[in-house]
């Protein structure tokens, strides 16, 4: 008799006191999905016009927690919206521009503006 998804029973046989689970969940590695938010942020850093590309969510969810210049209402903000967009609970459209805000406010320029 095979477990249905309604009778209660794991799909994965018990051996033991151990449950045989996947690979993937055995083995301890995590796969990890980036969240492409669109066409790609680009902001000029430095005063030297070094140059700063962002693709994905997690990226600026990086730079936000270990590399941003200032700790600010703004970079809060930017923080809470792309980590709840990685969680899927609001549009990464709202985490793009409340990193564009966070980006603002820290001094960045936007590369398109740059002459």
């Amino acid at each position: 008799m095979t477990a249905g998804p309604l009778s209660g029973r794991s799909p994965y046989p018990r051996t033991g006191s151990r449950w045989n689970a996947p690979a993937s969940a055995s083995s301890g590695k995590r796969n990890v999905i980036e969240i492409n938010w669109g066409k790609p942020l680009s902001f000029v850093i430095s005063p030297d016009g070094d140059i700063q590309e962002f693709t994905t969510a997690e990226q600026a969810h990086y730079w936000l927690r270990k590399r941003w210049p200032v700790a600010d209402t703004a970079r809060d903000r930017a923080l809470h919206q792309i980590r709840a967009a990685m969680d899927c609970m609001v549009s990464v459209g709202s985490a793009r521009r409340a990193f564009i805000s966070a980006a603002k406010t820290a001094g960045f320029r936007s590369e398109s503006r740059v002459a």
